[in-house]
């Protein structure tokens, strides 16, 4: 802090007790009072920090837990990254590879590689009325063509599961033999489409 004389003083009242315990931590530290009351201001400020937040341990053991979560999320950003971003990267390249095979055996379009979706309007009964076409690439297109093979399939297996009950009152009503697990199971897949 340099020379105290070009400095203006102001007095605060402390209770002794806490006056003498500053006075003691001050000599700790080899620092004046003045020194001592604006480092430990500057390190509040500087760590955003309030005298009243509660730190649980020590500092080394907050940063301890801090590496720990850090740690955690790069195991996250890792899974993440082998479970869905190399597999997306590696789909991508094997399209543009097959892209440029197609384009070095000099074929000016190969109806295998690109399919085109066309979504309609129904205007009036009968016509119909082209919103939008798009290009699907073949990738895409068979995973779509499996995914409705599985909903077929299920289907099915959901239609064999309906039985015919005859009552004696009333209608003849339909009754689904399904167990709650196959129901859930059910409910899953159509909601992850």
């Amino acid at each position: 802090m340099g020379d105290f004389s070009k400095y203006g003083y102001s007095g605060i009242n402390f209770k002794k007790e806490t006056a003498v315990r500053f006075r003691v931590f001050s000599k700790e530290i080899s620092l004046s009072n003045t020194e001592t009351m604006d480092a430990m201001l500057d390190f509040f400020e500087i760590h955003q920090l309030s005298p009243m937040d509660s730190i649980d341990g020590s500092l080394s053991a907050v940063e301890i837990r801090i590496k720990r979560r850090i740690n955690n999320a790069i195991a996250i950003i890792k899974s993440i990254e082998q479970s869905q971003t190399l597999p997306t990267v590696a789909m991508l390249q094997s399209l543009f590879e097959q892209q440029l095979e197609h384009e070095n055996d000099n074929d000016c379009f190969d109806d295998d590689v690109e399919f085109v979706e066309k979504k309609f309007e129904d205007i009036q009964a009968g016509e119909e009325k082209l919103i939008e076409e798009t290009t699907v690439p073949k990738i895409r297109y068979e995973c779509l063509e499996d995914k409705m093979s599985s909903l077929r399939k299920d289907f099915s297996y959901v239609l064999d599961k309906v039985k015919l009950v005859k009552s004696s009152f009333g209608k003849k009503r339909l009754r689904l033999e399904l167990t709650e697990e196959e129901l859930e199971k059910f409910k899953r897949i159509l909601k992850n489409l």
